[in-house]
């Protein structure tokens, strides 16, 4: 399998949602003003169809490695702050703002948590077979194994921007 080469993220786009969200939402950034500018998955396939996901409303959960945030050279997220979610080309689509995080090893996943991950049908195993193979492949990037032993953070989130497409308060 060929790794996509995906174009970088729309910095300049996301920032100008962000000020639109903010100028409607002050308090919620007033109280956690940090947000990422990302996309889901590996690919730019992937990134689209887990985009979706979130637009039609069934996916409202997401993993990943915890070593993974650290290789990016970013934090772990925090309850209450946002993430731009950005389609395979870049452009902003979506403001999530995290809700309920944990971390925990691959078999802590449950049967709730992988129907609000909102992936394939949306049943445990699905989900353990799915991300068996998306860490595995993205650990193999690195020159790593992955492990079932390897701590995951598990985000629950809700989508607050635009308007159209935010979750109910």
């Amino acid at each position: 399998m060929s790794e996509d080469i995906l174009p970088a993220v729309d910095t300049a786009a996301a920032g100008l949602f962000w000020s639109d969200y903010a100028a409607a939402c002050p308090e919620a950034v007033r109280i956690c003003p940090d947000y990422t500018v990302e996309r889901f998955g590996d690919s730019a396939a992937l990134a689209d169809e887990l985009l979706r996901a979130v637009t039609e409303g069934t996916k409202r959960a997401t993993s990943e490695l915890a070593d993974e945030f650290l290789a990016a050279g970013a934090g772990l997220p925090r309850i209450g702050s946002h993430w731009i979610a950005c389609d395979a080309a870049g452009i902003p689509r979506v403001i999530l703002r995290t809700v309920e995080l944990r971390l925990g090893p691959f078999a802590s996943a449950d049967e709730a948590f992988a129907r609000d991950e909102g992936e394939d049908d949306r049943s445990l195993a699905s989900w353990q077979a799915g991300h068996r193979k998306y860490w595995t492949r993205i650990r193999a990037r690195r020159g790593m194994d992955w492990t079932e032993a390897d701590e995951i953070v598990f985000e629950r989130f809700r989508v607050v921007w635009p308007p159209a497409l935010a979750d109910p308060a």
